[in-house]
């Protein structure tokens, strides 16, 4: 029977290492075991720490690049009521507006859209 013996010896990972490994991760086709790999880190710590990270606990470094994305909520519009006008669809494409009537449909927009595009 082989016992080992000795102090097992555990890594401490800068809060600052750890953010910039988590960001790598959420790069588009990006994997965290390729990350981790690479940084000599055990996937499931840098998992914890993507963990860390959506909850606020660990803050993520500006990205590289300008383009950013957010949540996008979709929900039942609100009744139109005399209170509440109604909103009417608008396109617009460069200085042209183009003001749809009251209720387009999603086919009318989509008509008029595959026509500006065509005619640009």
């Amino acid at each position: 029977m082989a016992v080992r013996s000795g102090t097992r010896r555990s890594r401490r990972w800068p809060d600052e290492m750890k953010a910039r490994l988590v960001a790598e991760t959420l790069r588009p086709g990006v994997s965290v075991n390729e990350v981790a790999r690479r940084a000599g880190v055990k996937a499931n710590h840098l998992s914890s720490w993507r963990t860390l990270a959506r909850s606020g606990k660990l803050i993520l470094p500006a990205p590289e690049d300008d383009v950013e994305f957010s949540a996008l909520v979709v929900s039942k519009p609100a009744p139109v009521t005399a209170t509440h006008p109604s909103i009417r669809p608008e396109i617009v494409v460069g200085n042209v507006t183009i003001r749809l009537k009251d209720g387009a449909s999603a086919d009318r927009i989509a008509a008029v859209a595959r026509a500006l595009t065509a005619s640009v």
